[in-house]
């Protein structure tokens, strides 16, 4: 080529080979800051299609072994509640043998009853409450809503007996059914506080269709009642004597704990046929007891409150049963069914186990003799059950362990192909490093090379 000045090629080339070089370089130093072979898909269409699958197997498994870590944790929770029904449940079975010794009085068995009663009603309050991240663990499956309680059955078999006595939220007696608050399982029980009886006297005031016999006459009382307000077949009057006086005058009167015992001993004697059994009490206490006893299989409990200056009493019942709880842990990243594992716990409450009316208490140990094998069952359903939630933690235990290794090994699959070769690419940063550094030189001396035609312009 002859000697031109319009177009330097040298300088041109030179220029073009320090551009790739500088392309090329950019590129390593791309991959060696960032760790990434394949930044772009560019840089690798394949690759990147495969490792992006990848990523998303190891994200979704992660994800997979931590919910299995979650039913561990929720599994832990149901057996530590049914640790302490475990517990509970032993402690039943040694009074129900110790109630059904010959030597125990009938106080002594009514005392066990209420320790018995106490350890029923914490028994279904831990299936109540039981939960984890705010998921209700043992209130089992009501119809597909998850931990909803309803109070039929204990509706039904109170409407009969509380219809005109239960209390609205007016305090006025409801005449109509249900009378059990299906959103709490409570209701409230009216009190009437104007008892009055005179001994001997047709014309009760307590709502007693008939004379009460006495040992003594002229004897006045006055306390307060709780049961149907006429005398209707098939229910309780339950007549708490509060106090006694004279009718007249030195003729002498009978003590509380006489008129108690006299109304017990001959119950509305003039019309036993009517179906109103009558109850006296010389306490509070006793008379809630009393209903709670009668009504054991579907009241929990029973307490006193005042309201506007008067005493009513509130009744809690037990919850019906429900199927039992699917907690389905997903673990897996696909969304077939073969990656969830399926959790079930049922419904554990005293209703559940068959402890509700557990009865203890009589002038014999007929009751609870009944009563220990009652108890064995419970403890047995109790037992099943921890061992089915022991048996699925051991299995979550497994799957955790193989969801981390296949993780991992994906993990080392998807770095083999996206991670950077740190030493190879190195050395071809290396490489381009000095090769742009000669490329630089070259360009400089082409930009020198037509200086020379100057001479023959001298």
């Amino acid at each position: 080529m002859g000697m031109i000045v319009k177009h330097n090629l040298t300088a041109m080339n030179s220029n073009r080979m320090l551009g790739l070089t500088t392309s090329s370089q950019a590129k390593a130093t791309e991959k060696l800051s960032s760790g990434y072979k394949i930044n772009r898909a560019a840089d690798d269409a394949a690759g990147l299609a495969i490792s992006e699958k990848m990523r998303k197997q190891i994200r979704g498994l992660t994800q997979a072994s931590i919910n299995a870590q979650d039913g561990i944790s929720a599994v832990q929770t149901a057996d530590g509640a049914l640790n302490e029904v475990h517990d509970m449940i032993h402690r039943l079975a040694e009074l129900t043998v110790k109630a059904a010794n010959g030597t125990m009085s009938e106080t002594d068995r009514n005392a066990v009853q209420s320790e018995v009663n106490q350890l029923i009603s914490e028994v279904d309050r831990v299936s109540t409450t039981t939960k984890f991240n705010e998921t209700y663990l043992m209130r089992g499956n009501n119809q597909g809503d998850i931990a909803k309680l309803t109070y039929t059955m204990a509706d039904a078999a109170l409407a009969t007996k509380f219809s005109g006595v239960a209390m609205d939220s007016a305090g006025q007696p409801i005449t109509r059914t249900p009378v059990v608050n299906q959103a709490t399982g409570m209701f409230d029980i009216a009190v009437d506080e104007e008892a009055k009886a005179l001994t001997g006297n047709p014309n009760n005031k307590d709502g007693i269709d008939g004379s009460v016999s006495f040992e003594a006459a002229n004897t006045e009382y006055s306390g307060k009642t709780v049961g149907p307000l006429t005398t209707t077949p098939n229910k309780t009057l339950y007549v708490l004597i509060e106090d006694t006086q004279e009718v007249t005058a030195g003729d002498g009167k009978l003590s509380v704990s006489q008129v108690v015992e006299n109304i017990n001993k001959t119950p509305n004697p003039n019309n036993p046929s009517n179906g109103v059994q009558i109850k006296a009490f010389g306490s509070m206490d006793e008379m809630m007891q009393a209903i709670k006893g009668d009504n054991s299989v579907d009241i929990k409990t029973v307490t006193s409150f005042v309201k506007d200056g008067k005493v009513g009493l509130r009744a809690e019942t037990f919850a019906d049963v429900n199927s039992a709880i699917d907690v389905s842990l997903h673990v897996g990243a696909d969304s077939s069914a073969d990656n969830k594992i399926h959790m079930n716990i049922a419904q554990l409450s005293a209703r559940g186990l068959g402890l509700n009316g557990l009865n203890v208490s009589g002038d014999t140990g007929d009751a609870a003799t009944a009563a220990i094998d009652i108890v064995s069952d419970a403890l047995q359903k109790v037992s099943n059950q921890r061992a089915s939630l022991g048996a699925i933690q051991n299995r979550l235990e497994h799957t955790i362990a193989n969801l981390d290794n296949v993780v991992e090994n994906t993990t080392s699959a998807e770095a083999a192909i996206r991670d950077t070769d740190m030493a190879s690419q190195m050395v071809e940063y290396s490489n381009n490093q000095i090769l742009a550094q000669a490329g630089q030189a070259m360009l400089a001396q082409s930009n020198q090379a037509t200086s020379g035609v100057l001479s023959l312009l001298q």
